[in-house]
């Protein structure tokens, strides 16, 4: 199985480097079309920020937008916190090195796009602020505080990748007349503000409108250099047909799909930021319509990214521009950008690019307020204090580790793809115990942690032995550390007491009852009635959780929505293959 760097072109772009590739770029100007787009946008966002600072009474509003969002904006904050400034850079960057099959980068999700409408009310019927706090539920305080601090990091590391990404490529866009550290700072100090007096009602908000912009950033440069690179027959004629075959037999093939799909379908329920993008609809269906057709969109998107990865390949390829080669492939959506946009597409791209990394970003720092509040401050800190007093230290907190993940991303981040690769991945590992918790009442503490511990100790083992950083990805050393985690888990769960009963119980009881029923004291059978009893929950007791009603009639909420999710997915793939075939 190749390496992630042979997938990024390091070895094959060193072996034919073109010395005059790697002169300085001339800088491009921003005429005063793209600054009065790129002020307008600015505008916008902030106003958006200080408007929502007006609805914010409290924690509640201010974490989890009083659980109010409709439809739209869920569909809106689903896409638009999943959907990150770095994605399209290292998508681009992976597709121009090795062809079509680098879109299973972003792709690793497609097969998991159903099972969000399946995942999504359960953040919604964990009614808690965020998932340190379910953590607390299912194992007790000390796991939570665990999951604080790897949430802490997560974040940062998240926040860090989408703020040297969407930089990378606005410095490559204009020439280095945007310095990338520079762009890197500002964009920080914009979604700063909003997100500060705003919270997650100024995140959800600004998403809309941002959501729309990502649409437009992903699409854009297409038809610019379509016709330059004599559209998709020219393509193949440069590049050769075996760049666009969506499974490459020297790269990323049904084992490596196979497993990027188990690392986001267990590691989604372990990211920090979850149960404010998903479980803040004002139901839980609208929960589910968010998720899905949010994520939905964004893999329509990485279409878009690949398109733009083999436009940059095959001009690169020809020498259009007087250059035959790219330092970093991380360089080509920039490359493209700056090359075929036209006067006033510079600052309408950079607006985008903000779009991207601010929707995510303002929503993050949010979540990681939260998350120092509720599951640190409040409970070892200083308990039972005001709750205007716990809104404020939400709002300070999130913006410390914000400046943190700033300090990463300037000195840390070697490649956006790899730090990227490494939150996915420890994201999967610590999803192991919460997944498991979810679906085996048996798991305790116990085997969460050893389960966590047991994975990461194999994969940095296992990546020693190889000689590879530890921000490496190879599908083998993940599929064998995850086999690890989940043994471990089962095991040393076995092995050791269980939770106490009654704290037990009530988690269960939680995931089994409608979240709009809360009153509602015949838990299975009321959910089972109406149709909305969830599979996850009931995995290994689906009969008794269809509470005597039929299987279909029972879950059919699940059933219905999931085989749409698949049916549309499978439409997906055909109009992919029929583009690149």
């Amino acid at each position: 199985m190749d390496a992630l760097p042979d997938l990024l072109g390091r070895d094959s772009l060193a072996a034919n480097v073109d010395p005059y590739a790697f002169l300085p770029m001339a800088s491009i100007h921003l005429s005063s079309v793209d600054w009065i787009v790129l002020c307008s946008y600015l505008v916008i966002v902030l106003s958006i920020g200080f408007i929502a600072s007006r609805k914010v009474k409290g924690t509640a509003h201010y974490f989890l937008g009083n659980r109010r969002f409709g439809k739209t904006v869920m569909i809106a904050q689903s896409f638009g916190t999943g959907t990150h400034a770095e994605m399209p850079v290292s998508l681009a960057g992976a597709v121009y090195s090795m062809g079509v099959s680098g879109m299973w980068y972003q792709w690793k999700n497609l097969f998991v796009t159903p099972f969000y409408w399946l995942l999504a009310p359960l953040f919604r019927r964990f009614r808690r602020a965020t998932m340190s706090e379910v953590v607390e539920d299912r194992y007790g305080r000390w796991m939570a505080a665990f999951y604080t601090a790897y949430s802490i990091s997560s974040l940062s590391i998240d926040v860090g990748s989408m703020l040297k990404g969407a930089a990378k490529v606005i410095d490559q866009a204009t020439g280095g007349a945007m310095p990338l550290n520079g762009v890197l700072v500002g964009m920080a100090a914009i979604f700063i503000i909003y997100s500060f007096v705003g919270g997650i009602m100024a995140s959800a908000w600004s998403d809309v409108m941002q959501g729309m912009m990502i649409i437009v950033l992903s699409f854009i440069v297409i038809p610019l250099g379509w016709s330059l690179a004599g559209g998709m027959a020219g393509m193949k004629e440069t590049l050769g047909v075996a760049k666009f075959s969506l499974i490459a037999p020297n790269g990323i093939g049904p084992w490596f799909i196979f497993v990027l799909t188990l690392n986001g379908l267990i590691g989604i329920v372990a990211q920090p930021h979850l149960i404010a993008a998903v479980g803040t609809g004002e139901d839980e269906y609208t929960c589910r319509v968010g998720q899905f057709y949010g994520t939905l969109i964004k893999r329509i998107c990485t279409v878009g990214w690949a398109v733009v990865g083999l436009l940059t390949a095959t001009l690169i390829a020809r020498g259009t521009f007087g250059i035959k080669s790219l330092s970093d492939p991380e360089e080509a959506f920039g490359f493209a950008c700056r090359h075929l946009l036209f006067p006033g597409g510079i600052g309408l791209l950079i607006a985008c690019f903000l779009a991207a990394n601010m929707a995510g970003c303002s929503a993050f720092m949010v979540d990681a307020g939260a998350i120092v509040t509720n599951g640190l401050y409040r409970k070892y800190i200083a308990p039972r204090r005001s709750d205007y007093h716990y809104l404020w230290v939400g709002r300070i907190s999130g913006l410390l580790v914000t400046l943190v993940a700033v300090v990463y991303a300037v000195f840390f981040i070697e490649r956006v793809l790899y730090s990227f690769l490494l939150t996915e991945t420890m994201s999967a590992f610590v999803g192991v115990s919460i997944l498991g918790g979810i679906i085996w009442p048996r798991a305790n503490r116990w085997g969460a942690i050893a389960s966590i511990v047991a994975a990461v100790l194999a994969d940095l083992l296992q990546y020693q032995h190889l000689h590879q950083r530890l921000d490496y990805w190879d599908p083998n050393v993940f599929g064998a550390s995850l086999i690890i985690g989940v043994i471990a888990l089962v095991v040393v769960s076995l092995v050791t007491p269980s939770e106490p009963v009654s704290a037990s119980r009530e988690f269960r009881e939680k995931l089994q009852r409608p979240s709009a029923g809360d009153d509602d004291s015949n838990v299975e059978s009321d959910a089972a009635r109406t149709g909305e009893q969830l599979l996850i929950v009931n995995a290994l007791s689906l009969r008794k959780g269809a509470g005597g009603y039929g299987f279909f009639h029972a879950y059919r909420t699940d059933l219905l929505g999931f085989a749409k999710g698949a049916g549309l997915v499978t439409l997906l793939i055909g109009i992919a293959i029929w583009i690149f075939r």
